[in-house]
């Protein structure tokens, strides 16, 4: 599906655009979702918001967003000229087509019949038997209609009062029997609430997409074509896919209902910890590290000779000052150091939201090996910087036609691979648990009442590529049931944002994007791959 094209928007006074690029503000209207929520300092977060930030920043105007209560507040708002465009992880619904219009799609998902795991499991609507409720407005219950008519016998109970993680958690705690979601929020909430189980799925997947109303003039459309492009082609999107759900798309219940009865009884002896030595991340992270290491056992110890909370070696402790590894509070102590000092080294040129990664496989494999494996990313043509080229890479550490070419050899990547998706896991779980359990009123409050955040240019997230020539055909693997499929064309507009030219200027300065000639992208800056002067080993190799 192509879904931009090389085109000039109109001039005119009166068009959306220009309406939007001179108020100078976009302005959306959100429901809370998976993909655009309030955490518990009431600060909004996800996919769909940092793709919002994405488009403000292109156009060159601040971002207002409003999170409504309802679904049908969020179209009142388009159809009433309060918004310009409805953001809610919001399914492709041809009932909405009337009155309103599509932009892209940009992630697919299924639609999952949802019950509580230990209950019958249906095979089809045939064999529903208890109540199933879903979100008033949304494209669930366009579904259930369609699908009434072919069992006439289907009732369900539609509600504006709960939003799509709480009809989720209502499932887990049995207070509803079934209800029908997106295959995304159901992976993400699986994770809070392992009883959250699938019965079955609906055989035609599903766009996500962003609502607009329906005029006589398609500027905003052009816009959104052109931006989704850009982002396609410098891999925002899989950029965001990669932090948002790559690490959830493998489940295993027995294992996540291991780590939440922790939660509940061997957390509490140790959060003070956490919290204590936690400087530079967050404390939850620093206990989720803990989990994959040792499952919050002071007295592990492998055959490796690593040992403690943090399984820390000899000299790992020895350098961060701890003299007894089986106490967790030293080796609590000495983890976190390590970790602080493994960031401290790493070049400046990894963006913020990559560097604990980095980090962390560093932790897991050694220093040495992960400069090794930014090294052979580069080499590879992908960006030593990111943390979504490198990681697709690790595995090749334990190829010997690779690791031959490096300066400290053969690593198990695939090891340090799976170690990081877990701690991002554990996090993602241990986040939501607590939250789920200490601030249900405030989620209760969220939901019933209207927010609005407005974002200035100076702080929005814009879409800035660093273009790396002779890309490594590796792929990252990306689940279709997430990452729509984007456009494959090669008809590539020129980034806006490369030339530092947001819309509205380009607007105003009569810039042709049809008449620019294409230009070769810069070459991207080889990074500081200077080894150190005596390599760090992993803390899992043997003690000697």
């Amino acid at each position: 599906m192509v879904i931009g094209f090389n085109v000039r928007w109109p001039n005119i006074q009166d068009s959306q655009i220009n309406k939007i690029i001179a108020q100078g503000e976009l302005r959306i209207s959100a429901v809370s979702s998976p993909l655009i929520y309030i955490d518990e300092q009431e600060q909004l977060r996800g996919f769909d918001y940092e793709l919002a930030q994405g488009f403000a920043a292109y156009l060159g105007v601040k971002l207002k967003i409003t999170i409504r209560p309802t679904f049908e507040q969020i179209f009142d708002d388009l159809e009433n000229g309060d918004a310009d465009i409805a953001v809610a992880g919001l399914l492709y619904n041809k009932e909405r087509l009337a009155k309103m219009k599509t932009g892209p799609s940009y992630l697919n998902v299924t639609q999952q019949l949802v019950y509580r795991k230990g209950t019958t499991r249906p095979k089809s609507f045939k064999d529903i038997d208890g109540k199933l409720l879903v979100m008033s407005g949304s494209a669930h219950v366009s579904t259930l209609k369609q699908l009434a008519k072919e069992y006439p016998n289907l009732k369900w109970e539609e509600s504006s009062k709960y939003t799509t993680n709480q009809l989720l958690e209502m499932v887990a705690e049995g207070e509803i029997d079934y209800t029908l979601e997106d295959s995304i929020a159901i992976a993400l909430q699986q994770r809070i609430h392992p009883q959250i189980a699938v019965a079955f799925d609906l055989l035609d997947d599903h766009a996500v997409t962003w609502y607009m109303r329906r005029g006589q003039e398609n500027s905003l459309d052009a816009a959104l074509l052109d931006f989704f492009n850009m982002a396609n082609e410098t891999e925002l999107l899989a950029r965001l896919n990669e932090k948002y759900f790559s690490h959830v798309e493998s489940f295993d219940y027995f294992d996540t209902m291991a780590f939440i009865n922790a939660i509940d009884n061997k957390l509490p002896e140790y959060q003070p910890l956490f919290e204590k030595y936690a400087q530079i991340i967050d404390w939850k992270l620093l206990a989720a590290i803990a989990w994959q290491e040792s499952h919050w056992e002071p007295l592990a110890t492998s055959p490796t000779g690593v040992r403690g909370l943090m399984m820390l070696t000899k000299p790992t402790a020895t350098t961060m000052g701890i003299s007894n590894r089986l106490d967790p509070e030293e080796s609590i102590k000495g983890g976190a150091a390590y970790i602080a000092y493994i960031m401290e080294r790493l070049p400046a040129t990894i963006e913020e939201d990559d560097r604990i990664w980095f980090a962390l496989s560093a932790y897991n494999m050694g220093y040495g090996h992960m400069q090794d494996v930014r090294k052979l990313t580069e080499m590879l043509g992908g960006d030593p910087d990111r943390w979504l080229d490198v990681k697709a890479r690790l595995p090749l550490l334990t190829q010997q036609k690779y690791y031959s070419q490096l300066t400290y050899g053969y690593a198990r990547g695939n090891e340090a691979y799976r170690y990081v998706e877990n701690i991002r896991r554990y996090h993602q779980s241990l986040v939501g648990y607590l939250q789920s359990q200490e601030r249900k009123q405030h989620a209760l409050n969220i939901a019933q009442k209207s927010l609005t955040y407005l974002i200035l240019p100076e702080n929005l997230k814009s879409i800035e590529p660093k273009p790396v020539e002779n890309q490594s055909p590796i792929p990252e693997k990306v689940s279709t049931k997430y990452l729509g499929a984007m456009s494959s064309s090669k008809q590539t507009l020129k980034s806006l944002n490369n030339g530092k030219l947001s819309l509205s200027n380009y607007l105003a300065s009569g810039y042709s994007l049809k008449n620019e000639s294409a230009k070769e992208a810069p070459n991207f800056p080889s990074p500081p791959f200077k080894a150190p002067e005596k390599p760090l080993q992993s803390h899992h190799y043997n003690d000697n």
